[in-house]
């Protein structure tokens, strides 16, 4: 491979990095034709942008943004890598936690999400874990709608004793 066919593949990754700061670092090796295409269909389904690279030109890629987390994952980069760029925090951690079960692969080597590095398989649950930005403003909405609920149930329970109450009062006078 020439010098600039190198350079646009690290620019081509530098963008996509810029685009999509998420990512896990995978292995799909050992992976046959047809499991290979299970795995690309789900990563497309799940809007998951799944590239084989070579581990030299994503560590070059990725040192044009690097920081102290992202350095971390330096020694994850040997052997065969496949790189999910993801939008959704825990979309690919639900997909290599579901294709691994029934085919043994994708393995998660580590991940860089939310600006922190997750290196080994082990944090495979953590990244799974992970609420999404909807998820987070779902439950946000839910906090806050819950304390109205609470005063609108008790007036509606007590709508029949305060207005005889009222009424009491009112007779009274």
């Amino acid at each position: 491979m020439r010098k600039e066919e190198k350079a646009q593949i690290i620019d081509v990754i530098a963008a996509q990095l810029k685009e999509t700061p998420s990512f896990y670092i995978t292995d799909i090796a050992g992976l046959n034709a047809e499991q290979t295409t299970r795995l690309r269909r789900a990563c497309f389904e799940k809007e998951i942008k799944l590239m084989v690279v070579k581990n030299t030109l994503f560590r070059k890629a990725i040192e044009r943004n690097a920081n102290k987390e992202v350095e971390s994952l330096y020694p994850l980069l040997k052997g065969s890598t496949a790189i999910m760029f993801t939008v959704s925090p825990n979309a690919p951690a639900k997909l290599i936690k579901e294709l691994g079960a029934d085919l043994g692969k994708p393995e998660l080597k580590g991940a860089y999400v939310q600006e922190c590095a997750y290196v080994g398989a082990s944090n495979l649950q953590v990244l799974v874990d992970i609420k999404s930005r909807e998820e987070l403003i779902g439950d946000i909405v839910g906090l806050l709608q819950s304390p109205a609920r609470n005063v609108i149930s008790a007036l509606q329970s007590a709508g029949g004793k305060l207005a005889g109450i009222v009424k009491t009062l009112s007779e009274r006078e």
